[in-house]
């Protein structure tokens, strides 16, 4: 898949998702004077543009074949250009971010032995469900992945998982925020989100590739740009949902907007900000796979392993940990988010 078919595939996405979201706020937008016309307007000029564009193709009897829009070459200049500004730098990123994944493996690999291990997630478990069954299972996921003789490499996705993870928690909360409190935030940063799960995940690599070369940080960057998009869009509705009542409340007793976000719009969206914690999660594990064909070490190189040397039973069992990892890291979540709901309607 070219430059050129990434394109259109993401923006036939973008432009049903403008559409979507302008039928949605219609109504809304012309009682507040809000100008989504310009909404349609930029959808009616990406659509028109191409369009246009191709109809002279067709008059002027150029091969279909022939580009009109030399999109891949721009895409291959602008690496370039970043790759020579900020070549250095990116090297030095890269030598600190695999320094922190490799302190990760050697501390959940290493330094706790996998009963203790076992028995610190099976007590996370319990903490966050109070349920038998979810801790029980918590336990047994662990000990049939440690019966496998895969717990290293388990331990080498998790690490990489961790850092992932907090890295699109340090972006995607400001971005989810940002969004909530701009609605003009929110039109700019909606086609992009949509841009950003539209584009088939493997497509991800190339540019990351370019930049930053094989390894675990091209992997962390990838797996960051493709679970980001949930967090971020259930950061702004968390937000948003927070009831009116209680926000006319806080401004009445004269809190300031800071006041109000801190202590009562961020504190009351927690349940949905960990629903989208939740989806990120299974987002990043589903690039495990993936981000193996660029060096990333762990469940994923053994799934790839298995297909390169023709042996179904070692995909297999790294599948299979890596289902039994997203069980474990999804009910986890979900029973922490589930808490804070429950919390959240007593408190009212």
């Amino acid at each position: 898949m070219d430059a050129s078919s990434i394109f259109s595939l993401v923006l036939c996405a973008a432009i049903v998702g403008w559409i979507a979201w302008a039928a949605a706020r219609r109504h809304e937008a012309l009682a507040e004077g809000y100008r989504a016309h310009a909404v349609g307007a930029g959808a009616a000029l990406v659509v028109l543009v191409p369009g246009l564009a191709g109809l002279w193709k067709f008059l002027t009897g150029l091969e279909f074949d022939t580009s009109i829009i030399p999109l891949d070459v721009w895409v291959d200049g602008a690496v370039d250009w970043l790759l020579l500004k900020v070549g250095d730098p990116l090297d030095q990123l890269n030598r600190w971010v695999v320094h922190k994944i490799g302190f990760f493996e050697r501390f959940l690999h290493q330094s706790i032995a996998w009963p203790l291990l076992t028995l610190l997630f099976t007590g996370v478990a319990w903490h966050a469900s109070r349920n038998f069954v979810v801790t029980v299972g918590v336990a047994c996921a662990f000990l049939l992945i440690w019966s496998m003789a895969l717990w290293k490499p388990t331990m080498q996705t998790l690490s990489l998982m961790s850092v992932s993870i907090l890295v699109t928690v340090v972006f995607g909360l400001p971005l989810g925020i940002l969004m909530s409190q701009s609605d003009r935030a929110r039109s700019i940063m909606l086609p992009i989100l949509d841009m950003m799960q539209t584009m088939p995940s493997f497509v991800y690599l190339i540019p990351v590739v370019m930049l930053l070369g094989l390894g675990n940080f091209a992997g962390v960057i990838a797996t960051m740009i493709y679970a980001a998009p949930p967090l971020i869009r259930l950061t702004d509705l968390g937000i948003r949902l927070v009831d009116k009542e209680v926000m006319e409340a806080a401004t009445s007793f004269g809190a300031s907007r800071w006041q109000k976000l801190f202590n009562i719009q961020i504190p009351l969206a927690l349940p949905n900000i960990m629903a989208g914690l939740n989806q990120s999660i299974m987002m990043a594990l589903a690039m495990v796979v993936i981000a193996s064909m660029i060096g990333v070490r762990g469940l994923g190189q053994e799934v790839l392993f298995g297909l390169q040397r023709q042996e179904p039973g070692t995909g297999f069992i790294a599948g299979l940990s890596i289902v039994l990892l997203a069980i474990v890291l999804d009910r986890i979540t979900q029973s922490y988010g589930r808490r804070m709901e429950t919390h959240r309607t007593v408190s009212h």
